[in-house]
Order: structure tokens, then C-alpha cells, then sequence
């Protein structure tokens, strides 16, 4: 059994190492920096007290910016996706921690994720250089009116819209299963900090599949309906959860759980695997 928890470390090292190791946790306290921000600006929605911001990666942005130190600390965000990046892009071509971490599909789901990160690193950087940019919403519209023009594009905006869709409902699955809890290390933590992390994981990762879920439905209604209008980023996303039955409590429910996904992400950044 000793034996066999060395030969994982010294695997993990291999393909980690300082380097990556770094750069994960940075980007992890990043990505969770956006997602309280987003979170805490999507319950003020919910409240109608919003301050004129969007409940996105812009208005996160914004609110950060008119914070002491506003300028730098945009700027420590965007380095630190650009962290989350490189980390993506080292289990890509190395292969991720864990003993099935070399499998194709994993660096293949690596490869996607560095170019997810790439753009969004991109954005905020372009935010702290002074771009300023368009909000998520009309971004979405606008990326959405451009795919349909090509051949097939109304069923590649549908299949890409579905694909968002899925992985919404998967990340929601595999939150509600505590599948994070095999990419954490956490031995000799107690239980106390083992609950609330777990709460943190579920509850963070059911609201954020629940927000892809629903964008990825409302790209595919574009798509049937021809109509890239219909197409929403997070912000509308989210506003539309009002209009649901549930009034404003489901927005605030979602709201909640991205908050509680932004500190589950610094957990992460603390007990992650890497």
C-alpha cells in the first residue's frame, strides 16, 4: 500500500512539478475571484440593486476595478487565468494528475479548456489595458449572428448550443456525485473542513451547471428559431431565471451556489491535486 501511494507521488511529480503546481493554484483563486464577484453581482440583480452592472465577466471586472487597487488587482485576475492556461495546456500535451490523467479524452477535454481559458484571459486582459469591451450579452449575439452565416451554420450554432447544454447537465451531475473528491488531496484534514468543502462543491457546482444548461438551451432556441437575438450571455441568462415561477428566488438560489462555486475554487486552490 506504501508502496503504491510513492509510485503515484512520484508520477504526479513528474508530470506536475513546481511549475505546474503554481500556476494551477493561481488560476484557481482567479477563476474563483470571478465567479464570488459574478455570484455577489447576480443576488444584487435579484434584489434590483445591481449598480447599472452586469451580472458577468464585465461587470465581475467592473466591480473590481472601483475597488483600492482596482487597476492591479484586474491585472493580477487576468495573469492568473493566463496561469490557469498554462496548467490546462500542461495536462494537455504531459497528461493531467491521477492515473488515468494520460487518456486521450482527458487531453483532449484539456485542450479545450486551454482555449476557453485563452479567450477568457484575453478578455480581462484587454480590460485591464484599458479595452473596456462589450458586455457578454451582446458578445454572445454577435458570435452567434456571425456562425449562422457560414454553410450549416444554423445546425452548428444548434450543435454547439446543445454541446454547452450537456456539459452543463454533466457538471451538475458530477457535482451532485462529489466526483471533485477524487482530485483532491486532503489526507489528514478533518472532517469539519471535508463537509464544507464538500458543500462548497456540490452546492457551487449545481448553480454553475444549471447557468451552462440553461445558456446552451437558449443557444439552441436560436438556432430553431434562426434568430441569434434569442442567444443570451450570463447576464441575461441569469436575469431570466426571474421569469421563471420562482420569481427572483431561483436567481438568488443560482447566485448563492456561484458564490459558494468561487470559494469552492479556492479550496480547490489549497487541496487540489496537480
Amino acid at each position: 500500500m506504501v508502496k503504491g501511494r510513492a509510485s503515484k507521488g512520484v508520477r504526479t511529480a513528474s508530470r506536475g512539478g513546481t511549475g505546474r503546481e503554481v500556476t494551477a493554484r493561481c488560476g484557481l483563486v482567479a477563476r474563483g475571484v470571478l465567479y464570488a464577484l459574478i455570484g455577489l453581482l447576480a443576488l444584487r440583480v435579484a434584489f434590483g440593486d445591481s449598480g447599472g452592472k452586469e451580472a458577468d465577466r464585465q461587470g465581475a471586472l467592473q466591480e473590481l476595478m472601483g475597488q483600492p487597487y482596482g487597476g492591479v488587482l484586474v491585472w493580477a485576475v487576468g495573469i492568473g487565468l493566463v496561469c490557469m492556461m498554462l496548467w490546462r495546456l500542461s495536462e494537455a500535451v504531459f497528461g493531467a494528475a491521477g492515473p488515468d490523467g494520460g487518456k486521450p479524452v482527458k487531453r483532449l477535454a484539456s485542450a479545450g479548456r486551454t482555449v476557453f481559458y485563452a479567450a477568457v484571459a484575453f478578455s480581462v486582459l484587454s480590460f485591464a489595458a484599458g479595452g473596456g469591451g462589450r458586455s457578454g450579452d451582446q458578445q454572445s449575439r454577435d458570435l452567434t449572428a456571425r456562425a449562422m452565416e457560414l454553410p450549416a451554420g444554423r445546425w452548428l450554432v444548434g450543435a454547439a448550443g446543445l454541446g454547452i447544454a450537456v456539459a452543463g447537465v454533466v457538471i451538475g451531475v458530477q457535482a451532485a456525485r462529489r466526483r471533485f473528491r477524487k482530485h483532491l488531496a486532503m489526507g489528514g484534514v478533518s472532517a469539519r473542513w471535508r463537509k464544507a468543502v464538500d458543500v462548497l462543491g456540490v452546492g457551487g457546482g449545481l448553480a454553475r451547471g444549471v447557468l451552462f444548461a440553461a445558456a446552451g438551451g437558449f443557444i439552441v432556441y436560436a438556432a430553431v428559431r434562426y434568430d441569434p437575438a434569442q442567444a443570451k450571455g450570463m447576464d441575461d441568462t441569469l436575469r431570466s431565471f426571474t421569469l421563471t415561477p420562482a420569481g427572483p428566488w431561483l436567481l438568488v438560489a443560482v447566485a448563492l451556489g456561484l458564490m459558494l462555486f468561487g470559494a469552492f475554487s479556492w479550496a480547490m486552490a489549497r487541496w487540489r491535486e496537480v
